[in-house]
């Protein structure tokens, strides 16, 4: 679409006329003559808009053509490539054989083929309209400048873009509404993708070809110069992007060109200097002659290509790589690291590092990445590092902060680029930036721990050439080898107190210790063998470390996927499963072995046994079988029964109850020796436990017992609780017994903690493991019994009185124990008999009110009473924190009643009122509870928001009224300012999704309308609403409404506003009313004036009709809606609880007396829309959710 260009006419007649120093040139377009666009008359404009159209037209059918690579070969045989972007965009035909094309065409006319590559970046940049060119060898300078200019023509809607391109200058033309799909090289789907594949190929390929013919001609770089340098300066982004990628492609091509120049003036200089030496001295003949000029000229090529190069960094990158848009500096910053790396000589000096130091800064973090990435390809050449001294004086500090950088993947770039400078460049990174460095290990964004371990191995197991060689030369050194980095590696996490969960560790350093963890062998023989010297021998703490060390390393070696918080399981291929399995294997032979030995030696640490009894649930329990090791199975069985015996400690007995769970499994061939123990364990356990009960109620019915009978029955309920939890029971009857010990406690009391505690749960577990029995009775299809269910029944009920009566215990652990399987039983109980279930009806039950009120009454004072009290704030850290760990465990509890509906939801009040105050160690819980309410029940979820600002507001009232502080404003205390933002976090708790909450906003306005504007007032001023604050309370609602719904609140308000109101309307005690109203009609205009007068716009508030409507429910009933227009005295609140005066499922409105053409525009928007979606309604609309029964036009 160029036209051949024409020289430009004489200058001196211009002048002469006042005019600029030259006028364009005519250009030939299509055999018509085209005007210079600037000084066209209107006619002409319009035919030039008209090309341009036509243009735009042909490009969109050949790019819909181009676009449909899946199209059958005969439809794509008949698009004809003419134009250099066609072929580009199509990519049929090899790059090298296109360029090759044009390369022939530059060569017979080379102003022809210029404007041909012109056009074609032209048309990259999707400019859909036509480009003209003009000489201008005969104009000034000055008068070209004046020629470089951009404009819109409102005129005809074109723009204009005026190029200098050596020797033209190009004007081009486009119509100012480009496609909204975008230009090229941005559009989505892939066979845009591809053409920008191409178009970067095409640049580069063209490069490549014309670097042995025309690329130093001193014509073709010029014009490609000086036509992206004036693109890149172009107020259109397609221009600016388009153009900024070909030049920063054009210099890596040209890069390159001058890596490859290096050899051909090494090979000219060896064939001249061997030409040299046969030519006798003083003589030189015409081959000497021709290689010395071949010499001269390929040493002469590069300063040529610096020049380019030179001259596109200076036209392109310097202008445009701060540009406002992201992609176009990420194209600058990504090239100029490959220049850095690829051609250091030129371009590895300050000059140019301070662009990539200065983008670190750039608040885009693609762009960030981009300037790490391009460092860290320098510094892992250590060759390049000793010429960025000043860069790393200069941005070093920069590139360490990053690693806290609020992106995962830029902080993991520089942690990398960090890692290298610590490698590569000494005394560079500072002892303590290291250290800061070294606690990442244990961050949560996996990629990054896992960079930070790489880090702290090679700082941490570093050794010096020499030593690393001798540790790997002798076998024997193994052992002595690994006990060296395993005590760096200890000594780092005891003093280093970031974390104290040893699993991040390991997992951090799991893919860089060279085999360390995972040498079994070595880790169990430091455990086993005593050291042979002194200073070989671990500490007690060592060792602890140690063995959390293997049992984590085991966890990782069976499960193959990191731990909680670090990311899911990843997708194993054939061969990576293969070498899990074998693993395994290898890793369960060796503890197998040695596990019972391990057991034995440390049975009194309970830390490490602890630690130890984890490591056999990942067993590959078939290695005992197949390896014939079942004698090491009755080893590891008699360990775990000595310390059921041993110890009291919870985590233990509960780890040799999982174990014996696991190993007693159905479907193994272990199952019968296992069973056997796990029997023959419990029988010793229930017989002590029988023994020392009867003794109990024998001893003066238990008032004579010694205490040290007391400690042992409180340790065998501990073993026997710890076993009930994984193992059933029923038949030893311990239930039964517990039972009586918490009957006992009940009437008399006096017995410890320790021993209620585990009888409470123990009875717990033995209540639930009958009620799964009847289950899988009723499963097998032969039901339990009426007469075991009605005994069942009366257990439960007996459980359940007792843990009422416990609530009052005057032990907070035992109460707080009692709550918690209190709230669980009664989840259990709420869903008996329900569906297939109806014979387990006898034993639903649902809490009272009166057990509802002492549940709410317990939480606030366990949960939330204790919070101001001063020895809560002075407690040290952790017991500070496991006091809030237990409250959180008793609000969960409750909150799953009020989630399942086991109790009314209208208890969760009590809970949110603290939802502020408590935020920072409940606010998840506080949340979650809200989230599931409003799933069950939408209406009554919003009903329990706004009764719980009703409330406080009330408290605020009655201290406000009782402290008598008249001269302060009700609004602008801090307790009033703490309930508003309480609402605000209420209003955020609905989403972005305004159609789901649409009836729960509107029923938290209604009800705060309705609080508001009843009661009796307090004021002096008789007709200010005693509640009227409360509007600037349910004001941070209003956003959540949508426009109609905004205009059937401000109805509904209106009709709450009397004439008296309007006329004191005035002062700062009705600013909540203004605030109110500027939130449903969307004006921040507050003055009195502007707000009592549109007040007085509104209907007066005795008129009878303004709009009636039925509505139809779901359930195919009709309600009555009366819309504002009926007077208050008639209004029903109790029965219209639920908004009914608002239509808010209606699809349309429709009138039977009157048409929407008479009526007041505004109301003819709202009777259209007020049921409607925020979009416009749909021309398919129905009349069967709502009619309109009369509508009184007057009094609208």
């Amino acid at each position: 679409m160029i036209a051949e260009p024409s020289p430009a006419p004489d200058t001196s007649q211009k002048e002469s006329d006042g005019q600029e120093a030259a006028e364009p040139a005519s250009a030939v377009q299509n055999g018509g003559f085209v005007k210079n666009p600037c000084n066209l008359t209107p006619k002409e404009r319009r035919k030039v808009q008209e090309q341009c159209d036509n243009v735009r037209k042909k490009n969109i059918s050949s790019r819909k053509r181009s676009s449909h690579p899946e199209s059958s070969e005969d439809e794509v045989e008949e698009v004809e490539a003419v134009t250099l972007f066609e072929v580009v965009s199509l990519g049929k035909r090899a790059m090298q054989s296109v360029v090759d094309d044009w390369i022939e065409a530059y060569k017979e006319d080379r102003d022809l083929a210029l404007l041909d590559l012109i056009h074609f970046f032209i048309q990259c940049s999707g400019c859909q309209g036509m480009v003209t060119a003009e000489m201008y060898k005969s104009l000034h300078s000055s008068d070209i400048l004046k020629k470089m200019i951009e404009k819109f023509d409102e005129e005809t809607g074109l723009q204009y873009k005026r190029i200098m391109a050596r020797p033209w200058i190009l004007t081009v033309t486009w119509p100012m509404e480009l496609e909204d799909e975008g230009y090229p090289i941005v559009k989505p789907g892939p066979h845009w993708k591809k053409f920008k594949a191409n178009f970067c190929e095409f640049t580069a390929v063209l490069i490549q070809q014309c670097q042995y013919s025309i690329l130093y001609d001193g014509y073709l770089m010029n014009t490609i110069t000086s036509l992206l340098s004036g693109l890149t300066g172009s107020v259109v982004r397609a221009f600016r992007h388009t153009s900024t990628l070909a030049a920063v492609k054009l210099v890596t091509a040209l890069v390159s060109v001058i890596q490859n120049l290096d050899v051909s003036i090494h090979n000219a200089q060896q064939l001249y200097e061997v030409e040299k030496n046969r030519t006798p001295e003083g003589e030189n003949g015409p081959r000497l002659d021709e290689l010395d000029r071949k010499r001269k000229e390929c040493q002469q090529k590069p300063v040529e290509i610096e020049n380019m190069m030179n001259a596109l960094f200076k036209g392109t990158f310097v202008q445009r790589y701060r540009d406002v848009i992201p992609e176009i500096r990420i194209v600058c910053i990504e090239e100029m690291g490959s220049w850095l790396k690829l051609y250091p000589n030129m371009f590895l000096n300050d000059s140019y590092l301070k662009y990539l130091g200065w983008m670190l800064y750039d608040k885009q973090a693609e762009v960030r990445l981009k300037c790490l990435q391009g460092l860290r390809g320098l510094y892992e050449h250590k060759e390049l590092i000793f010429k960025m001294g000043l860069f790393n004086t200069r941005f070093k500090s920069r590139i360490v902060s990053m690693t806290t950088d609020k992106e995962p993947e830029v902080a993991v770039e520089a942690m990398k680029l960090v890692m290298l400078m610590v490698l590569h460049c000494e005394n560079t990174v500072s002892s303590e930036e290291c250290e800061a460095m070294y606690h990442f290990v244990y961050a949560t964004y996996r990629p990054l721990a896992v960079v930070a371990g790489e880090l702290l191995c090679k700082r941490l197991f570093c050794l010096p050439q020499g030593e690393e060689d001798a540790s790997h030369s002798k076998k024997k050194n193994k052992l002595v080898y690994s006990l060296g980095r395993l005590k760096k590696l200890i000594t780092f996490f005891l003093s280093h107190g970031f974390h104290k969960h040893v699993t991040y560790l390991v997992d951090s350093l799991w893919d860089w210790e060279d085999g360390l963890l995972r040498d079994w062998e070595c880790l169990t023989n430091l455990l086993r063998d005593k050291p042979m010297r002194k200073e070989e021998a671990f500490t007690d703490a060592q060792e602890s470390v140690l063995v959390e060390i293997i049992a984590a390393a085991v966890r990782q070696t069976a499960e193959g996927h990191p731990p909680v918080g670090r990311g899911g399981r990843k997708t194993l291929s054939a061969k990576e499963k293969r070498v899990h399995v074998e693993e395994c294997i290898r890793m369960t032979e060796r503890f197998i072995v040695v596990l019972p030995e391990l057991l034995a030696k440390y049975s009194s640490d309970i830390e490490k046994v602890t630690n130890f009894l984890q490591i056999p649930q990942y067993y590959n329990l078939n290695v005992y079988v197949a390896g014939r090791l079942e004698k090491y199975l009755d080893a590891l069985l008699k360990e775990m029964k000595e310390l059921v015996h041993r110890h009291t400690d919870l985590n233990i007995l509960e780890a040799c109850s999982k174990i014996y769970g696991i190993l007693s499994d159905d479907q193994l061939t272990l199952h019968p020796v296992v069973s056997v123990a796990l029997h023959q364990l419990i029988d010793e356990m229930a017989k002590d436990f029988s023994h020392l009960l009867d003794e109990f109620f024998q001893e003066e019915e238990g008032f004579g017992v010694s205490e040290e009978h007391i400690i042992r029955m409180s340790c065998i309920l501990k073993r026997l609780t710890a076993f009930h939890n994984a193992h059933d029971l029923t038949s030893w009857h311990i239930g039964d017994r517990t039972l009586k010990i918490l009957n006992f406690e009940k009437e008399n009391g006096g017995l410890p903690a320790e021993t209620l505690i585990p009888a409470l749960e123990c009875s717990y577990f033995a209540l639930l493991w009958k009620l799964e029995l009847a289950t899988e009775s009723l499963v097998a299809e032969k039901p339990p019994t009426q007469e075991s269910l009605s005994e069942l029944n009366e257990q439960m009920v007996c459980f359940r009185l007792i843990c009422e009566a416990y609530l009052n215990h005057h032990n907070k652990d035992v109460s707080e124990k009692a709550f918690i399987l209190l709230c669980d039983l009664l989840i259990v109980l709420s869903h008996q008999g329900v569906d297939k279930d109806e014979d387990f009806s006898v034993l639903k039950f649902l809490p009272d009110h009166d057990l509802q009120s002492r549940m709410i009454e317990f939480v606030k004072d366990h949960v939330f009473g204790e919070n101001s009290l001063p020895e809560e704030m002075n407690r040290e850290e952790a017991h500070r924190l496991e006091s809030i760990y237990k409250k959180r465990i008793v609000l969960a509890e409750y909150c799953k009643l009020i989630a399942y509906n086991v109790v009314e939801m209208m208890t969760a009040v009590e809970i949110y009122k603290h939802y502020m105050q408590t935020y920072h160690d409940f606010g998840d819980i506080i949340k979650e509870t809200i989230n599931r309410t409003r799933h069950n029940n939408r209406i009554e979820s919003a009903r329990t928001l706004i009764v719980c600002l009703q409330e406080l507001y009330q408290n605020h009232m009655a201290t406000y009224c009782n402290n008598n502080s008249r001269k302060k404003q009700i609004d602008s205390s801090a307790s009033f300012a703490s309930i508003k933002e309480l609402a605000r976090r209420f209003s955020l708790t609905f989403g972005w999704d305004q159609m789901n909450s649409r009836e729960s906003i509107a029923m938290i306005h209604k009800e705060g309308i309705d609080f508001a504007f009843h009661g009796n007032s307090q004021d002096i001023d008789y007709y200010l609403p005693p509640n009227l604050t409360f509007l600037a309370i349910i004001s941070e609602f209003s956003n959540k409404l949508l426009k109609p719904d905004k205009k059937l609140v401000y109805y509904y308000l209106q009709e709450f506003v009397t004439d008296h109101m309007l006329l004191t309307c005035k002062g700062e005690k009705w600013h909540p009313l203004y605030c109110y109203r500027s939130s449903l009609i969307g004006t921040d205009d507050d003055a009195e004036s502007t707000i009592a007068s549109s007040f007085r716009e509104w209907p007066p508030a005795d008129r009878s009709k303004v709009f009636a409507t039925k509505r139809k429910f779901s359930d195919e009933s009709i309600v009555d809606i009366s819309l504002p227009g009926s007077s208050r005295q008639t209004m029903d609140l109790q029965s219209d609880s639920h908004l009914s005066y608002f239509s808010w499922k209606s699809k349309t409105v429709t009138s039977e007396e009157n048409t929407l053409d008479e009526l007041d525009p505004a109301v003819q928007d709202t009777s259209s829309r007020m049921g409607d979606s925020p979009e416009s309604l749909s021309e398919e609309q129905t009349e069967d959710d709502i009619d309109v029964v009369e509508t009184d036009e007057g009094n609208l």
